[in-house]
C-alpha cells in the first residue's frame, strides 16, 4: 500500500501551485473548477511518490495556523537527495523571501534537514 495524494486547503490557489513546482519540481495537470460547489483544484505530481492536491473552495478560508505547531498533520517532507541540494534550496527560498523556520541542521535521529513555510504558512522540511 501506499499513499496516493495529500490535499491542502489554500486561498491562494495559482500561487501554491507556482510554489510547488518551481521550487520542488512539481508537475501540474490542468486546472479542476467545479463553479456550482466554488471548488478548484490542481494536483501536483514529483519525480516519485505522493501527489499534493491543492484545493480552494469559496467557503473555506480560514487557516487555523501560520507555522505554528498543532495537533494533525505537522508537515510535507521532500528529500532533495544531500545535504549541498539542502543549503542550496533553502538559500533560494530565503532569497525569494519565504520563512525559513528551522536553519539546515542534522537532527538526532540523523537526518539533514532544513524547514520553510510555503506560501499559505505550511511546514515544508527539506531533507537531503
Amino acid at each position: 500500500m501506499k499513499i496516493d495524494h495529500i490535499a491542502v486547503w489554500t486561498n491562494e490557489l495559482e500561487k501554491m501551485k507556482d510554489f510547488y513546482c518551481k521550487f520542488f519540481e512539481g508537475t501540474s495537470n490542468e486546472k479542476y473548477i467545479n463553479s456550482k460547489k466554488g471548488f478548484e483544484s490542481y494536483f501536483i505530481a514529483f519525480s516519485e511518490g505522493a501527489r499534493l492536491e491543492i484545493m480552494k473552495r469559496t467557503d473555506v478560508t480560514r487557516s487555523p495556523f501560520h507555522g505554528e505547531e498543532f495537533i494533525g498533520i505537522n508537515h510535507l517532507a521532500f528529500n532533495v537527495g544531500n545535504k549541498e541540494k539542502v543549503d542550496t534550496l533553502t538559500e533560494s527560498l530565503r532569497i525569494s523571501g519565504y520563512t525559513i523556520a528551522g536553519e539546515p541542521r542534522t537532527t538526532g535521529d540523523g537526518y539533514y534537514e532544513s524547514i520553510i513555510l510555503d506560501p499559505e504558512g505550511n511546514r515544508i522540511e527539506i531533507v537531503g
